[in-house]
């Protein structure tokens, strides 16, 4: 099969094509013909290289798949040949205590597809069944491929973490982003009063149709004056930008406020003024991923419109490097998405 990765860690031009050996499912997996697949920026980091994951070269990225199941191992029950799907990317034992509380995101041999295991920037893809999950009607293999990671992400912070609720103040940090167009129409779903932040006039335009209620420059060095202006002090702050926001985001918060982050794109050595958190009496909760159950519990609303991709641009897999570029340079909003090379569909 053809796929587009990389043989070393480095930078974009590290990405090239790879001729592989298409893999062949076991007993309770299924191989998916990929249609499309988004990116995330998970993969810069990937491919830069991470401290503690040691990865077996060459590497394929991709978390985000939608396709079309090519074939079944033994046992596979749910799907068949044929079925269009959308792919949880978390894998897990599927037997652990965890896994049997529906935390599975918590499972000691937790991984993501992409990251610890081969991912979707390729023609094919193995999974076990388990993750795969029937494609809605009406839900296209683009819209679908912005959906996984930062859907499921988003549903655990809003549902679960913050466990947002009607009359809550909300802050979402660099709301253009994949998980930010995300956070942002979850938390409205639920009721909440909805800031969100961008770095462009361009980007600030596009967020209220998402369902933000007030929007301001991410940039403002004194975004928590900015905050108490349209809303006072907030209830929840969702950040997963990191070092460059983390003060601020903290100022925004009322006493007993939550802080809610997923990543650190800017850098992950925040400060913390230890006096500020314990008078605030804050809350400070970190967030991976999100189980299966809650992947499909947004999925349902995207089937029923209220919660929708937002894609960014669609561009053929062999132009993987460029969306790299793109994503690192933070051009985008919403999802970068690849297709495969050859775009007939299987069905």
């Amino acid at each position: 099969m053809y796929a587009f990765g990389f043989r070393t860690h480095g930078g974009p031009e590290v990405i090239e094509a790879l001729d592989l050996e298409a893999p062949t499912p076991r007993a309770g997996e299924l191989r998916v013909r990929v249609m499309a697949c988004g990116i995330n920026h998970l993969d810069l980091w990937v491919r830069r290289g991470l401290p503690n994951l040691k990865l077996h070269l060459p590497h394929v990225g991709g978390g985000d798949v939608a396709g079309v199941v090519e074939a079944t191992g033994a046992d596979v029950r749910h799907v068949k040949e044929g079925d269009r799907v959308v792919l949880n990317p978390g894998v897990s034992c599927g037997v652990c205590s965890q896994c049997l509380a529906g935390a599975d995101n918590l499972c000691p041999q937790y991984g993501i597809l992409g990251e610890h295991r081969w991912g979707g920037h390729a023609e094919y893809v193995v999974v076990p069944a388990a993750n795969a999950v029937p494609l809605p009607a009406g839900v296209s293999f683009e819209d679908a491929a912005c959906l996984p990671v930062t859907f499921v992400t988003a549903w655990q912070m809003v549902a679960k973490k913050a466990q947002v609720g009607p009359g809550d103040i909300v802050l979402v940090q660099a709301a253009a982003s994949g998980v930010g167009v995300a956070l942002v129409q979850m938390a409205r779903l639920f009721g909440a009063t909805v800031i969100a932040t961008a770095g462009t006039a361009e980007k600030r335009a596009r967020l209220p149709a998402l369902g933000a209620h007030h929007v301001l420059d991410s940039a403002d060095p004194d975004l928590p004056r900015a905050v108490k202006a349209v809303a006072g002090s907030v209830d929840v702050v969702f950040d997963h930008v990191g070092v460059a926001t983390w003060d601020r985001s903290l100022r925004c918060l009322r006493y007993g406020g939550k802080l809610v982050t997923c990543g650190a794109t800017t850098g992950f050595d925040a400060r913390l003024d230890l006096r500020v958190l314990f008078w605030k009496q804050l809350q400070l909760l970190g967030s991976t991923m999100g189980s299966k159950g809650d992947f499909i519990a947004a999925l349902e609303h995207v089937a029923a419109g209220r919660l929708r991709a937002v894609p960014d641009v669609v561009l053929p897999l062999d132009r993987l490097r460029e969306a790299h570029e793109r994503l690192e340079a933070r051009e985008h909003f919403g999802k970068i998405v690849l297709t495969p090379l050859k775009t007939e569909d299987p069905r």
